[in-house]
């Protein structure tokens, strides 16, 4: 573990692509930005909008700057694949050798600007396609969950795992509503009215990057949304996985972080979880065309 006063540069690894090394530098980049939220919540803002309800600060800004540098420094090599500095368009997918970090320096950007208690820091690492780890931080609930491919998750160094509900009956799921919700609010209504109707009930947060972690340690069972960015769901995509749950588009297909759908499971709930969402899968790909 990583003592509070210790910076990604006292870490930095003798091989870039030392997983070990790797995972401490991240730990620190994401521990100093989580400290600096804790710091400014509740604070006053400078708030832009990207879109009528897609909203940045000052503070995504600084921390994605804070925490880039952090990752440039230890891994030149490596690319940063940040919200901020994508400026709302779909990155290049990664070669299938190349090293590259997925960051959102602050997922939940309009719950942090209203003051909600509710909103994290992701980062995660993969080779080409393949998520090797990821990392998310609550500041204020001073939870971090991590997770290495092939080594489990863990939350506070504590290994976590998914929930034993197996159907839907019997179970709490999340969800989300892209910043187009305005032009389909009837989409994203229906497949919530759809699974209101036959499960205990649903939440939404407002900060996929928790979402899935709540998945990964059985606080909620399931979670889907559509249209999300590989920084919102990368970390935590690999987190569920590795606390022994589900991962898929709505079709079932390997889930892919560059793509349009994200439904994460304990993995009991999986196979109805896809048939729920089925209509609205094909409504969603017919409104693309």
């Amino acid at each position: 573990m990583l003592k509070s006063d210790q910076t990604a540069a006292d870490v930095m690894p003798d091989a870039m692509h030392d997983l070990d090394a790797c995972l401490a530098v991240a730990h620190a980049a994401v521990a100093e930005a989580a400290a600096h939220l804790r710091d400014v919540a509740g604070g006053p803002q400078r708030v832009e909008h990207k879109g009528a309800v897609d909203l940045v600060t000052e503070t995504d800004r600084a921390l994605e700057a804070m925490i880039g540098a952090h990752l440039r420094a230890a891994f030149p090599s490596h690319r940063v694949i940040g919200e901020e500095a994508s400026a709302g368009t779909a990155p290049a997918r990664p070669r299938d050798d190349e090293w590259a970090w997925y960051l959102d320096p602050l997922d939940g950007t309009t719950n942090f600007a209203h003051g909600h208690p509710h909103f994290a820091v992701s980062l995660g690492l993969a080779r080409g396609a393949e998520m090797q780890l990821g990392l998310v931080a609550d500041p204020l609930r001073d939870e971090t969950f991590a997770a290495r491919r092939g080594g489990g998750a863990t939350l506070n160094g504590t290994p976590i795992r998914v929930s034993a509900v197996a159907t839907l009956d019997a179970a709490l799921l999340a969800t989300g509503t892209p910043y187009d919700r305005r032009e389909r609010a009837d989409l994203y209504l229906g497949a919530i009215k759809a699974l209101m109707l036959t499960t205990q009930g649903i939440r939404r947060g407002g900060s996929a990057a928790l979402d899935l972690c709540w998945v990964a340690c059985g606080r909620v069972d399931a979670y889907w949304e559509w249209r999300l960015g590989p920084w919102d769901v990368a970390a935590g995509a690999l987190i569920v996985r590795e606390a022994g749950g589900a991962t898929s588009d709505f079709r079932g297909a390997a889930h892919d972080v560059h793509g349009q759908e994200t439904l994460a499971s304990n993995g009991r709930l999986h196979a109805a979880m896809l048939g729920a969402l089925a209509p609205f899968a094909a409504a969603g790909a017919s409104s693309r065309r």
